[in-house]
């Protein structure tokens, strides 16, 4: 009985995550990039700190880190945030993820064991201070959206920026 139930526990948390993905939206395709938008991280706020898109619109998200510490750009519902946080400490615990810097060999190493380490989302770009990344995002749903860091402290901290559905 206790086998099933921590079976369970692992498993279901994998199902409402794959559901919550297409709940928030999907990756998009560059030829239907329809807005461009650079977005500034500085250390613990982003610029601008408010989206506008419409919902079907896809968007191409330039990300600049202009801070000195490690930043995320993760477009998903506050919840969403919440849940993936465990992962971003886990990092942290792991030695993957430093204050200013990323060990990316030991994150491919780690991703091997355990896909969460991989930090790999269409929703979400971890960068390095200076660094640029981009996300192509189609936003398909009427759900409730922010962009927010997730690295250990940065959500607390209040680096979130409202998407606003126009």
């Amino acid at each position: 009985m206790f086998r099933l139930i921590t079976t369970l526990l692992i498993f279901v948390p994998s199902i409402s995550f794959a559901s919550s993905m297409k709940m928030i939206g999907e990756k998009g395709d560059i030829k239907d990039v329809t807005k461009v938008i650079t977005v500034k991280m500085f250390d613990n706020y982003y610029e601008p700190n408010k989206i506008i898109v419409k919902k079907g619109e896809t968007v191409k998200f330039i990300v600049k880190n202009m801070g000195e510490l490690v930043h995320e750009l993760n477009i998903a519902t506050k919840e969403m945030h919440i849940m993936h946080q465990p992962e971003m400490a886990k990092m942290v615990e792991h030695e993957i993820l430093f204050a200013d810097s990323i060990d990316k060999n030991k994150m491919k190493e780690m991703a091997k064991k355990d896909h969460s380490m991989a930090h790999k989302h269409a929703n979400s770009v971890l960068l390095e201070p200076r660094d640029t990344g981009e996300i192509i995002w189609k936003f398909s749903t009427s759900a409730k959206l922010e962009i927010a860091c997730n690295v250990p402290g940065h959500y607390e901290a209040g680096m979130i920026a409202k998407i606003i559905k126009d």
